[in-house]
């Protein structure tokens, strides 16, 4: 048994469209990697730095995220590499272990599919774009359109005679 703790830069852009770990971002890995009767097993934790948009808003975003890892790699000719697809066990190839795809995968799973800059965002305003939180007061008065005509036509009320004492 062997306890890893590495930072290393991140191989490609890990995560979703709107939020991920960049390229060459720092990723530390805090691993466990011990010999089974079957294979490699690697245990621990990779965390990174995220950023991305607020899929409210579409402010900028950063935060962290830290995911658990557990993969089994299967030793050259084990009854698990014998009885698995390629796909559903890593391989253990000449000594090595690859954990990119299994962080790549434990890392989209974690990260939240559509991030917000704060748990109360309201958002756009969906007829002219502004940002709702820095207006909180922001509304439109639209006319229903099978009505539109008529407001056209006829000259506008004044404050009193609406009645909005």
């Amino acid at each position: 048994m062997v306890t890893l703790r590495h930072t290393v830069p991140s191989p490609a852009r890990i995560g979703l469209d709107m939020i991920a770990i960049q390229q060459d971002a720092p990723l530390e890995l805090d691993l466990r990697v011990e010999s089974v009767s079957e294979g490699v097993l690697v245990t621990g934790t990779v965390a990174g730095p995220t950023v991305g948009e607020c899929s409210r808003c579409l402010t900028p975003v950063s935060g962290r995220v830290q995911v658990a890892l557990t993969e089994l790699f299967a030793y050259p000719d084990s009854a698990t590499e014998a009885t698995t697809e390629e796909d559903e066990v890593g391989r253990v190839v000449d000594n090595t272990v690859n954990l990119e795809q299994p962080i790549i995968d434990a890392v989209g799973l974690d990260l939240p599919f559509a991030p917000a800059c704060r748990p109360d965002c309201p958002g756009l305003c969906p007829e002219c774009g502004a940002l709702l939180a820095d207006e909180p007061g922001h509304q439109h008065d639209n006319i229903d359109p099978r009505w539109a005509k008529l407001a056209a036509i006829l000259p506008p009320l004044p404050n009193e005679s609406r009645g909005d004492q």
